[in-house]
């Protein structure tokens, strides 16, 4: 795959619906990288990540959206890259049930905490960096 392919191949869209942990690394406001892990779901090219609203992740992307991930484990690494927009209040239907059948019943727009109410942070792939093969 090369690095602006917005496809991944079958392999790494299976590792996506299977995996549970992805990397987000988002932008403070002085440039460095905060890096989180978080569950997502990927679905049409497009990452979805669900964090509180006062989390440091949603405060970085809405001063800067630009964002990477990257799923664990370094031998078959997925690496992508894209610009994050912040969704408030109702989140699209089929999102909210991907997340429910990945993680076991976990409601993405229910839960409210110590960072706020719940956003969701839709991520669409600019470009992958690295499909599956180390480079």
């Amino acid at each position: 795959m090369n690095r602006t392919t917005t496809t991944p191949s079958a392999d790494v869209e299976e590792r996506l619906s299977r995996e549970l942990n992805i990397w987000l690394c988002t932008l403070r406001r002085d440039g460095s990288p905060h890096l989180t892990p978080v569950w997502f779901v990927h679905l049409s090219a497009t990452f979805w990540v669900g964090c509180g609203s006062r989390s440091v992740k949603a405060r970085n992307v809405a001063n800067d959206p630009r964002v990477s991930l990257a799923l664990e484990g370094g031998d078959a690494p997925v690496v992508a890259e894209g610009a994050a927009h912040v969704h408030r209040g109702d989140f699209p239907a089929p999102v909210v049930e991907a997340f429910v059948r990945k993680y076991d019943g976990w409601d993405v727009g229910r839960q409210v905490g110590p960072d706020g109410e719940r956003v969701l942070l839709e991520i669409p792939v600019r470009r992958w960096l690295l499909a599956g093969t180390a480079q």
